[in-house]
């Protein structure tokens, strides 16, 4: 292969990749990306009635073959085993999932699993989008994963995301991935360095729960719901300004600076010095062009999409229709959110924030889901305690009913109680970063 056929498959395969998820259009009046345009197109085209009985037979198969490779025949071996041979944790979960799927799409049994705030929304609302992004995703992230972007990428920004964030440089393409286009693409990406070996433990766990952050899409819908659009750049001034302030601080505290630097299946750690004679430019530059060089075929291209659609949906699928519906059941019919944010109603209303009582009764509840804490919000009368509550909705970023569940269901290293321990301490640092804005602005 020449130079300058190795350069082009470096740099066309890369281009389309960044054109797909990182590059913002105005559609119709509405910004997205063409990743989440291709999604919600093929929504239209099948429609959302057909997506939806798909992502039910998707969720059951899932559930069934888990039990038969699991439990059954106990394979452990082959493309599918791979898949479908899982933890008991794992399987028990899936079977919930498939449980819920099918009662909230028959619309039978108790109320609290097919409500249309609960099991309802995670099927109907929700999953027809994963499914669909997950296949545009598992089809075009090699783009970005295998013809030498990352290595490029990785060894300009190497030096500054090491010291600033503790990751590495490769990282920066999954940050923007999430900002700019969507926070459950961001962690499918994450998870996938991470199983290739390019991350470790820890910094797999800081870029998926730090760094998947809110698509300016999901921005745009929470400020339309509190409706305060005509502020949307001191807003999203705000979340950016919190956002990059947690980010500092939450991989350099417990619980991600006590999790381990080493690799799924013993992976290799990802080399970053620049050899003498090199400049960072250089040096990615010439990476990129060995990686472009052992690039994978066609063929295989397709291969490795296939492999990283299932995964995603037979993995992911039940698991966010489980912990989702179960998020949304406990924030619907039970206080317990209501109870958690009684302490702080005395420090809101010394600080001087208008209805602290209803504030406070959101301050956790976006664990479950980030639109239940504006649509709580709705009816405050102060555009102030909107502002902080629609904010905090996205700050906190961990929310079962998506990106929570996305980061359950794939191989990075979070359980539910160190996700819940996250979302607490970012709410703590990005709170009165809020807050302060919401002074300075109101």
């Amino acid at each position: 292969m020449t130079r300058s056929t190795t350069f082009l498959k470096f740099l066309l395969p890369s281009l389309f990749g960044i054109f797909m998820f990182l590059v913002p259009l105005n559609i119709d009046g509405e910004t997205t990306v063409p990743v989440a345009f291709l999604a919600n197109w093929i929504i239209e085209l099948i429609s959302v009635e057909t997506i939806t009985l798909l992502v039910v037979i998707t969720i059951v198969f899932a559930a069934i073959m888990s039990i038969l490779f699991t439990w059954i025949l106990k394979i452990d071996t082959g493309f599918w085993s791979s898949i479908f041979n899982t933890s008991h944790f794992w399987v028990t979960l899936r079977a919930i999932g498939a449980i819920f799927a099918v009662l909230a799409y028959y619309g039978v049994g108790p109320e609290m699993i097919t409500s249309s705030s609960t099991g309802g929304m995670i099927l109907n609302d929700l999953q027809p989008t994963l499914f669909t992004v997950f296949i545009i995703a598992g089809f075009f992230l090699p783009l970005l994963l295998n013809y030498g972007l990352l290595e490029f990428v990785g060894t300009l920004f190497a030096k500054f995301m090491r010291p600033v964030f503790t990751l590495p440089g490769r990282s920066t393409v999954d940050n923007l991935a999430s900002w700019v286009g969507d926070g459950t693409v961001g962690v499918i990406l994450t998870s996938k360095q991470y199983e290739d070996g390019y991350y470790s433990k820890r910094e797999a766990s800081v870029i998926a729960s730090t760094f998947s952050v809110v698509s300016i899409t999901f921005t745009i819908v929470i400020l339309d719901l509190i409706g305060l659009m005509h502020l949307f750049g001191p807003f999203y001034l705000t979340i950016f300004i919190a956002g990059v302030i947690a980010a500092l601080i939450m991989p350099r505290i417990p619980p991600l600076s006590k999790i381990e630097d080493s690799y799924y299946n013993d992976g290799s750690e990802l080399e970053e010095i620049i050899p003498q004679g090199h400049n960072p430019f250089s040096w990615g530059y010439k990476q990129a062009l060995t990686k472009a060089e052992k690039s994978p075929g066609f063929v295989s291209l397709v291969k490795e999409g296939i492999k990283t659609v299932f995964d995603t949906w037979f993995g992911v699928l039940p698991v966010v229709m489980a912990i989702g519906t179960l998020g949304t059941i406990l924030a619907e019919y039970t206080p317990i959110f209501t109870w958690l944010g009684l302490p702080f109603v005395p420090l809101l209303e010394l600080i001087g924030i208008p209805e602290a009582q209803a504030m406070s009764e959101t301050l956790f509840i976006g664990f479950t889901d980030m639109f239940l804490p504006a649509i709580l919000i709705e009816g405050v009368q102060s555009d102030m305690t909107r502002f902080i509550v629609g904010a905090m909705s996205i700050t906190q970023l961990i929310y079962l009913s998506e990106v929570g569940g996305v980061i359950l269901g794939s191989k990075i290293p979070l359980g539910l109680g160190k996700l819940f321990t996250i979302f607490l301490i970012r709410t703590v640092i990005t709170l009165p970063i809020i807050i302060i804005a919401a002074f300075l602005i109101f």
